[in-house]
């Protein structure tokens, strides 16, 4: 069986990738920051006749990132086949609104800490000439939109670094990939509609997006698992997955001219007039 770690393997989007693939014969390593968290994944898998693995990690410690990972090697004898790079957090709310302690914890978690993870598992990798690093972007990684700046901003930058990651390793047998989901129902995103600051000038603007979200009935998490599936099994894996709730519309915007894509943002959230 081919080995995969999950981070963020304990709720949401990577708890249903991580069941998905043990139950697709994949030897699956999820990642949580608690052993109560490790303790209750074990447990639902055990429910599903399943058996994932769990390690403890903390994507924003280096020691706890390199740990992880020497536990890991002890594990699968050298190191994953696949690293799925789940692990995330979204603050919400206008630039006005965030503390720069969680905009900088989000880039801390979306960004460096994929790249820890990242370093640390390719030279098994390159060592074995094969593997897979899967990167979870969002459409928010393609187009920026109102109270997700910073969100949008660690996804861009992941975006960003792992299309010179792709292009680095090519030939290595290693190969890079982005998951792109729309609006999924997931804990982060139900957490993200209630964390909304309560007192602020743009809380019309919060109240739209809540409708807004809760009109589109969002899909669950199992649909994002299923991408990453076939993001694993492809022989040749593409550049970037897109699924779930504007998949498909939403990259359009940036073909559009920039008056009209802000437009239609600033409409949908009724932020033109102030």
């Amino acid at each position: 069986m081919k080995t995969v770690v999950v981070t963020g393997a304990t709720s949401g989007i990577g708890k249903a990738t991580a069941l998905d693939l043990a139950a697709r014969r994949f030897h699956v390593i999820g990642t949580a920051r608690t052993p109560d968290k490790a303790k209750k994944l074990t447990a639902a898998a055990a429910e599903l006749g399943l058996t994932v693995h769990t390690v403890l990690l903390d994507v924003t410690d280096p020691r706890s990132c390199q740990d992880a990972v020497v536990e890991i090697d002890e594990l699968t004898d050298g190191g994953p086949w696949a690293l799925v790079n789940n692990a995330g957090i979204a603050p919400v709310g206008a630039f006005e609104d965030v503390a720069e302690a969680d905009a900088r914890a989000a880039l801390e978690v979306n960004v460096l800490g994929v790249a820890r993870m990242t370093g640390l598992v390719l030279p098994g990798m390159r060592r074995r000439r094969e593997g897979r690093i899967v990167q979870m972007s969002s459409l928010g990684g393609l187009v920026s939109v109102p109270f997700n700046g910073w969100y949008c901003a660690s996804k861009h930058a992941l975006e960003a670094l792992t299309d010179s990651l792709r292009m680095e390793i090519a030939g290595s047998g290693v190969h890079a990939c982005l998951i792109e989901p729309g609006f999924i129902d997931t804990p982060l995103l139900s957490k993200g509609l209630a964390d909304f600051p309560a007192d602020s000038r743009y809380s019309h603007g919060y109240m739209a997006a809540r409708r807004l979200i809760a009109s589109w009935s969002p899909p669950g998490p199992e649909t994002v698992a299923r991408t990453v599936r076939r993001a694993l099994l492809a022989p040749k894996p593409r550049r970037r997955y897109r699924c779930g709730p504007g998949a498909v519309p939403a990259p359009l915007l940036r073909l559009a001219p920039a008056a009209v894509a802000d437009l239609i943002s600033r409409t949908a959230l009724r932020l033109n007039k102030r």
